[in-house]
C-alpha cells in the first residue's frame, strides 16, 4: 500500500442535490483524510485544460456548461491507495452502470446525462491527481 493524496471534484450535480457532506461522510468513514477543501466557479480556461483530453469534442460545450451551472468543490484527500479505492467507491463513470452501494449508483444521474452528471469526478492515477491537485489548489493549501 502507499499513501497517496488524491483530487475529486464534487460536481454541479452534487451541489445542486446538496450531497455533498453525505457523499464526503462516505470517504472520511474509509479512513481518508481531508487535506484541502473549497468552492469554486470554474472558468473556460480550467476547465479547457482539464478536459484537454475531449476540449475538441463535439459534446465539450455541454460539459462546459453542466460544470458551469453550479460552484463546484474541490477535495485533496490523502489516504493507503485512496486513488484506486475512491474510483471503487464511486463505481463506474456511468451511473446507469453503477452498483447500488455505490456513490454514483446512489446518487448520479440515471437518464441520459449519466456519464456526466455522475456526483464526482476524481484522479485516475498517481500522474493525474498531481497535475489536477496543482490545478485546482494553490499553494499551500493541500496541508501535508
Amino acid at each position: 500500500m502507499s499513501l497517496e493524496t488524491t483530487l475529486i471534484l464534487f460536481k454541479p450535480d452534487a451541489v445542486e442535490k446538496k450531497i455533498v457532506g453525505t457523499v464526503l461522510s462516505r470517504f472520511e468513514q474509509e479512513g481518508f483524510r481531508i487535506r484541502g477543501l473549497k468552492v469554486l466557479a470554474l472558468s473556460d480556461e480550467i476547465l479547457a485544460e482539464h478536459y484537454s483530453h475531449i476540449a475538441d469534442k463535439p459534446f465539450f460545450p455541454s460539459v462546459r456548461e453542466f460544470m458551469q451551472e453550479a460552484p463546484v468543490v474541490a477535495l485533496a484527500l490523502e489516504g493507503e491507495d485512496v486513488i484506486a479505492r475512491v474510483r471503487d467507491l464511486l463505481g463506474p463513470t456511468d451511473s446507469t452502470q453503477a452498483a447500488a452501494g455505490t456513490i454514483r449508483g446512489d446518487f448520479g444521474f440515471k437518464d441520459g446525462d449519466a456519464k456526466m452528471r455522475n456526483v464526482c469526478h476524481a484522479s485516475d492515477s498517481v500522474e493525474a491527481a498531481e497535475a489536477e491537485l496543482k490545478r485546482f489548489f494553490n499553494e499551500g493549501e493541500v496541508i501535508a
